[in-house]
């Protein structure tokens, strides 16, 4: 299996990205490296069977998981100085996973004009949804009226741009409003658990439009009506919504939480309503996903003004 790389846009490097979890991901999407029947029976009971990840998502929640903290801080060198809370508060390895920052480690781009990354991650851009050769593998799309489920929405989206982040177990997995808005309630779509890592895109890029999703409404005023999706992972217990629906919410202010494991975040333009930054597009163009944090600008509103909230 091809190794993942990410642009760091704090460093400006090409780095190599240290997989949680690389051996089982192999097993059930690599090649040869396991035999096909036992792979074949793995890979269903995993990504189907809500039960495999709510149970592993229990195991997280045992006061016994505390142990696997430290040397999970240790070996993926997470910063403990940007915790809300002291390690020694966190009752579970969940506990841990859902930890709360500091606000000042995450300070929020301004500008009512500028619009922010949602949450920690790997990202890419692309500013034409019709235009874009590929996501994770050439020439392959998803399809987007499968992924909502929603001619109105397919309709509203298929010419405009695309958000894609990923989040990694080691990253901060509370998401935030990219701008201020007026949030809808989330609609469920219920689905499977693939695990939306490259190594598995690469191999099934339809999983966006099979996995367990969440899908809300951000109705602004200077990005239009913004489509936003969480999506479900292998081992991701379940997908948290903690704000007040039809309530008008800040840029940065906090939309949710994934449980273990790892995630992804999909963010859905109209036409002609954003301009994502340069050096972001420049990255995605190569297929070079860009690890940034959740408060960093992503782009700038289209148009200088839109319509009022209703």
């Amino acid at each position: 299996m091809k190794e993942v790389y990410v642009f760091d846009r704090k460093t400006q490097n090409v780095e190599k990205e240290e997989i949680y979890g690389l051996f089982f991901l192999k097993i059930l999407y690599g090649n040869g490296m396991f035999p096909l029947i036992l792979k074949n029976l793995l890979l269903p009971m995993t990504s189907r069977f809500a039960f495999f990840s709510y149970f592993y998502g229990f195991l997280q929640k045992k006061k016994s998981s505390r142990k696997k903290i430290f040397p999970f801080i240790k070996r993926f060198k997470v910063n403990t100085d940007e915790f809300e809370l002291p390690i020694k508060k966190f009752s579970s390895f969940n506990d841990f996973f859902i930890r709360k920052l500091k606000k000042e480690s995450r300070p929020i781009a301004e500008g009512e004009d500028i619009i922010v990354l949602p949450a920690d991650g790997r990202y890419l851009f692309y500013p034409s949804i019709h235009k874009a050769n590929g996501f994770y593998v050439k020439g392959e799309k998803f399809n987007l009226l499968t992924l909502t489920q929603n001619k109105t929405l397919y309709d509203t989206y298929r010419k405009g741009s695309l958000v894609i982040g990923r989040l990694c177990p080691m990253d901060y997995h509370r998401f935030h409003f990219p701008c201020q808005c007026l949030p809808s309630k989330a609609k469920l779509i219920n689905g499977r658990f693939y695990s939306v890592n490259p190594l598995a895109l690469r191999k099934k890029i339809s999983i966006f439009s099979k996995n367990k999703r969440m899908m809300t409404e951000l109705q602004t005023k200077m990005f239009g009506k913004i489509l936003f999706i969480e999506v479900g992972a292998t081992c991701v217990a379940s997908i948290q919504q903690t704000y007040t629906p039809q309530t008008l919410c800040m840029k940065g202010e906090e939309k949710g939480y994934f449980q273990f494991g790892g995630s992804s975040i999909l963010m859905f333009f109209p036409p002609k309503k954003v301009s994502f930054d340069k050096d972001l597009l420049i990255s995605s163009s190569k297929r070079i996903e860009v690890k940034a944090h959740m408060g960093e600008q992503f782009g700038k509103a289209f148009t200088p003004i839109g319509p009022a909230f209703n």
